[in-house]
């Protein structure tokens, strides 16, 4: 689907209502609950919306598992097609023809495939620790998202079925370590596992138990807590009962951006306005301010939201919160793919005279914001949070 203006969605504040441009046709038939399930918001209008699922690829024993046949029951009259790997997929992973589908594919397909090479990695900023991924992908279409950049011009949401072996996995990783010796900015207690590196376990929700099953598992680790980013408000996340163990942590970013870069995702207002009720459900409530966006008027627009949160937010989330602040990170191939489907976002983002090039670890060309622009953004936001809300302990800024 390609937008000649470039500006998916510019009537929707966060872009997810009002982006019936780029919404991947009528409800899907896959909109019925999984079995043994009560949820109602993954029925919901919004939900169909952004998962319409028609076609799922799916290696075999991913399919034939209890979580494979989970997501069947739940997307009954999409059409499965057995592959031997969920990374190599002829005619979706490859195929330059697919950028002007960028979003229509994400709405639409969704891989299942085994997670083969199970490995928990130390972090140390966001998380002490990385857990292995229960799904790569993303429904949603920032614009600036680095998953897509080794998946090749696609990018839906690949769900990872051997849930069992994932937990077990952290099962052992956690006794290992034993109670944390020191505070550190993680946290001051609990060993943290982030366990939505490559996707956003709100989506992954509305597909399957997944995160429900690994909220559960971290209610018994008494010296564990997990951790995931969000940019979607899934109401059916509250009835998880988390009982302090698993950590939200909103992103947000100002409204004029989200409209140009957060493509699919709940409007910026709304995923403020959730806070207190994740809160009271039992979750820690963390905000990501991210990505930070060096454009003409930054200064000014994160004042406003800062302004915005202070007003809004009740003491008791105040009391609690914390904040990472992240600086946009790009990639040229990225750029590339971007020029396909949302030219308007790139004018935002690659902003040559502003960054420098670094080569990632796996190779990749990464385009940063230059030292000084950096780390005078850095110290502009922190000012600003100083400022407009001095409650906001900010937890590191990269």
């Amino acid at each position: 689907m390609h937008h000649p203006s470039g500006t998916p969605g510019d009537d929707s504040d966060g872009t997810l209502f009002g982006l019936d441009a780029l919404a991947p046709g009528p409800a899907a038939p896959g909109s019925t609950t999984a079995p043994g399930t009560d949820s109602s918001f993954r029925t919901s209008a919004t939900a169909r919306r952004l998962l319409s699922v028609r076609e799922i690829y799916a290696e075999p024993a991913a399919a034939a598992s209890p979580r494979g046949r989970q997501i069947s029951a739940r997307f009954p009259d999409a059409r499965v097609i057995m592959v031997d790997s969920h990374w190599r997929i002829p005619g979706l992973h490859g195929n330059e023809g697919n950028v002007e589908r960028w979003v229509r594919i994400k709405g639409e397909t969704l891989v299942l495939g085994e997670k083969k090479t199970l490995t928990t990695r130390p972090n140390g900023r966001s998380a002490d620790w990385i857990a292995p991924g229960t799904s790569n992908g993303c429904a949603m279409a920032c614009a600036y998202c680095y998953v897509p950049r080794r998946k090749g011009y696609a990018n839906p949401i690949t769900v990872f079925t051997n849930i069992d072996r994932i937990i077990a996995h952290l099962a052992r990783h956690i006794a290992r370590q034993g109670p944390k010796p020191e505070p550190n900015q993680c946290d001051p207690e609990a060993w943290v596992y982030d366990i939505g590196e490559n996707g956003d376990c709100s989506v992954d929700a509305l597909i399957c138990h997944n995160t429900a099953d690994l909220v559960h598992a971290f209610r018994q680790w008494p010296t564990a807590k997990a951790s995931f980013a969000t940019k979607f408000v899934n109401p059916d996340l509250l009835a998880l009962d988390p009982r302090g163990r698993t950590r939200v942590r909103f992103s947000l970013m100002p409204p004029d951006d989200a409209r140009l870069l957060d493509v699919r995702t709940s409007p910026v207002a709304e995923r403020i306005a959730a806070a207190a009720d994740f809160l009271d459900a039992g979750y820690e409530v963390h905000f990501n301010l991210s990505p930070v966006v060096v454009r003409p008027g930054w200064q000014d627009a994160w004042a406003e939201l800062l302004v915005h949160l202070d007003d809004v937010l009740p003491p008791r989330v105040k009391q609690q919160a914390a904040a990472e602040v992240i600086m946009l990170t790009h990639n040229r191939e990225l750029h590339e793919v971007n020029l396909g489907w949302h030219p308007r976002a790139e004018e935002t983002l690659w902003r040559p005279e502003l960054q420098q090039a670094k080569r990632s670890e796996n190779g990749a060309l990464n385009i940063r914001y230059r030292n000084g622009v950096k780390a005078e953004a850095v110290h502009t936001l922190r000012a600003l949070i100083d400022h407009h809300a001095p409650w906001l302990r900010v937890r590191y800024a990269f």
